[in-house]
């Protein structure tokens, strides 16, 4: 197993120049939307226990920022191997093997992405046409619905990136192992004297 940096990339790997504004950008606006939902959610809170006054936007407006959070998310879980799933199966088979199960897997997982692309462009321009509003928002509703093509543009790609590096040999992560991960954070932990 490869070690990761905080970024998500593969530890040793050669840093992708090309790649990294993207990377960059995916994970500002994570911790953007999480920040921002944090607040508005807080600030709704105090606004309507302590001054007995509610904000009408501010539940549509978290709606948004949490469906933007998934939608960027799920590429990011991807990038990170950060994605879990029952892998029992293909631990039994070997590496040749097991690479091939995985390039079948992520070619797969780029033809959904990719048909839902396609599905929410279609939505996202029928919205466009008809130019309703959001409820509680002067906001065209098509607008926070770009995420839905957009999130799963970009999980295409990483998946892409996934099956480039099973093809081309490099070692490629499809999910997160929470057991090693927990040995590990327990190794972390552990006083010099327990190691011992």
């Amino acid at each position: 197993m490869s070690q990761r940096s905080d970024s998500g990339r593969q530890a040793g790997a050669p840093p992708r120049a090309g790649m990294r504004w993207l990377e960059h950008l995916e994970e500002g606006l994570i911790i953007f939307l999480m920040a921002a939902m944090t607040i508005v959610t807080f600030v709704q809170v105090v606004a309507r226990y302590v001054f007995n006054y509610s904000f009408v936007w501010a539940l549509e407006i978290t709606g948004v920022m949490f469906a933007w959070l998934i939608f960027s998310g799920m590429s990011y879980g991807v990038r990170v191997g950060a994605h879990i799933g029952v892998d029992a199966l293909v631990r039994t088979l070997s590496r040749r093997a097991a690479r091939v199960v995985g390039a079948v897997a992520a070619a797969l997982c780029i033809v959904y992405a990719l048909i839902v692309t396609v599905g929410g462009y279609q939505y996202v321009k029928k919205m466009y046409d008809v130019g309703i509003l959001m409820q509680d928002v002067p906001i065209e509703q098509w607008i926070p619905r770009l995420i839905l093509p957009l999130g799963f543009a970009l999980l295409a790609l990483r998946f892409g990136q996934v099956l480039y590096r099973l093809a081309t040999g490099k070692e490629a992560h499809l999910l997160g192992d929470e057991a090693e991960e927990a040995l590990k954070l327990k190794d972390e932990q552990s006083s010099p004297e327990e190691r011992q």
